[in-house]
């Protein structure tokens, strides 16, 4: 029998992140693999932007009339009675949140936590959005019938750091988008190479330029043991960005280090392909996706050690503490220096990313909804 499924869309609709590709994918892989479903997709607004193909079988609902001038405020405190209107048999907050009230209009609701870095590492966030983010998240937490953790490492900090029962969080790894399966051919990797100006090897870093994704852990390993090829680092800038750009100044990194931003996601699988080895020395993270982009592109990885990466990565990857540019460095030589360890780390990885397939995320998604439902 055909259900009702509403999402709290805001995420897929308006951000190009990692929430926003989670949300996207959650849409995608269910719409398609439940396709006789009726999806329902909640914003406050939609960024013309963000490339987001609406499924066939889902629609988008917005605020109407007087709530167009308040869409935050219809968000939190409108969207239980929308969803009653849809006559919603579950509704799934993908990012963290749940509509006030939603539990007292008789609809199971799940909803997606995909870190409480806020609470592990509370000096990377300003006061008044740490207030805010335990607010939220916790009131989700309560009120939730089931949560989805995206890792065992955020299911351990629920019930650690925020007293939720390990009964009610299901873990339901993420995947990766089908735009990193899709075969490359020599060409468009050469067309990227001369598009951005790159070597034919280089060392890749993929994330936002803040300081807890921990760039600077690479950097600290090149002025310690410089390496034979340059490195490119890919993100968006922050407020956090100078200080890389001071510290390659300061160090003299400008020929060794290559930053890029703005750079359209259908660039980065050639990006990832033509890379010789992948490094995300992140301090922490819920998953770490660009992990598996990497897995999936046949690149060797090397990450940091402290959260999750360890379950995006496999066993096959190789972990530095995320202090340890002396270990960063000796992993790097090491890689780059042999030809057969490479070619080893990208078939076991390439072996390990199968099992993040679409098919897998959503039985394991349909589960957790039937289960309340």
């Amino acid at each position: 029998m055909s259900k009702n499924i509403g999402f709290d869309a805001k995420r897929a609709f308006n951000n190009q992140r990692g929430l926003g590709n989670y949300s996207r994918d959650t849409i995608r892989i269910l719409s398609t693999h439940y396709f006789d479903n009726q999806y329902f997709l909640f914003t406050p607004k939609v960024n013309s932007n963000i490339h987001f193909p609406l499924p066939e079988n889902a629609q988008v609902r917005m605020p109407q009339g007087l709530q167009k001038c308040s869409p935050s405020l219809w968000r939190t405190f409108s969207l239980d009675s929308e969803a009653q209107k849809c006559h919603l048999d579950l509704f799934h907050g993908l990012s963290h949140e749940l509509p006030v009230g939603i539990q007292k209009k008789n609809i199971p609701t799940v909803v997606t936590i995909h870190d409480l870095i806020f609470l592990k590492f509370p000096q990377l966030y300003p006061a008044f959005d740490r207030r805010m983010y335990k607010r939220k998240y916790l009131y989700s937490c309560e009120i939730a019938d089931r949560i989805i953790a995206v890792s065992q490492q955020t299911k351990r900090d629920l019930v650690e750091l925020a007293a939720v029962s390990d009964q009610k969080v299901e873990v339901v790894y993420q995947g990766c988008s089908p735009i990193f399966q899709q075969p490359i051919s020599e060409e468009r990797v050469g067309e990227l190479r001369q598009k951005y100006g790159l070597p034919q090897q280089y060392v890749l870093s993929v994330g936002a330029l803040e300081e807890r994704k921990n760039h600077i852990l690479i950097l600290q390993a090149l002025v310690q043991h410089p390496i034979d090829i340059p490195l490119v680092i890919v993100g968006n800038e922050t407020s956090y960005t100078p200080v890389l750009y001071q510290y390659i100044a300061e160090h003299h990194l400008e020929s060794q280090v290559k930053i890029l931003t703005g750079v359209p996601f259908a660039d980065f699988p050639a990006l990832y392909r033509g890379a010789s080895v992948f490094v995300y020395p992140s301090l922490f993270e819920g998953f770490g996706i660009p992990v598996l982009e990497a897995l999936t592109s046949h690149v060797p990885v090397i990450a940091a050690t402290g959260s999750c990466l360890e379950e995006s990565g496999g066993p096959h990857s190789c972990y530095v503490a995320p202090d340890a540019p002396d270990e960063l460095a000796a992993q790097l030589q090491r890689i780059l220096g042999d030809a057969a360890l490479r070619q080893e780390m990208v078939a076991h990885g390439e072996a390990y990313a199968r099992q993040f397939t679409d098919e897998a995320i959503a039985q394991r998604l349909w589960s957790v909804y039937e289960a309340v439902m």
